[in-house]
């Protein structure tokens, strides 16, 4: 009867524990991960005049090697004249002399420079250079720069900006570039 009643408990026993094993806590679902980066495949900025110049046109941005390239046409400036055209760190074109686009974009806080020569802006960019009839055809790289994806170093929603000088490269913080002469708002194309 004893080894009846031992068996029984332990029977009991198990029994409980395995009931109690059963209960299973709800899964902890896995902490969220990186969000993934989505990189336009391409962008436009349509440029409008700004400080009273008759100087417009449309740039297409696409990313390319180590950032952006920006292509298009800048018209109204002159006759085979040097410009500076830099990225901007707001989207915004609103003030009559485009200065409420802010600064240079520079998110690692570099100095003024020239691409491929040592430290610079991310939107720091070549010279363009206008024809006879005051035409630039725009084909410059901002190195350093994304387009899309909502990194620090992300450019769409930012502005470009042509200025009515030539950058010298040197001059701190914007290259004595001048006048802004058109201002356009980087957007994701569709």
């Amino acid at each position: 009867m004893l080894s009846i009643l031992r068996t029984a408990t332990i029977a009991a026993a198990v029994l409980a524990l395995a009931a109690c094993g059963g209960q299973t806590a709800k899964p902890t679902p896995p902490p969220p991960g990186p969000k993934p980066v989505s990189t336009a495949q391409s962008a436009v900025a349509v440029m409008a005049s700004a400080s009273g110049s008759l100087v417009s046109g449309k740039l297409s941005l696409r990313p390319m090697g180590d950032g952006v390239h920006l292509t298009g046409e800048i018209g109204g400036l002159g006759a085979n004249s040097t410009h500076a055209i830099h990225i901007h760190e707001k989207g915004d074109c609103s003030a009559a002399d485009a200065s409420s686009a802010g600064g240079h974009f520079n998110p690692s806080g570099q100095p003024h420079g020239r691409v491929g020569h040592g430290a610079h802006h991310a939107g720091d960019m070549n010279n363009l250079v206008a024809d006879g009839e005051g035409v630039a055809k725009v084909d410059v790289h901002a190195s350093g720069v994304t387009l899309g994806g909502g990194a620090a170093n992300d450019v769409v929603g930012r502005a470009v900006i042509v200025h009515a000088a030539a950058d010298d490269y040197a001059s701190q913080p914007a290259g004595n570039a001048g006048a802004r002469l058109a201002c356009g708002i980087i957007k994701v194309a569709r």
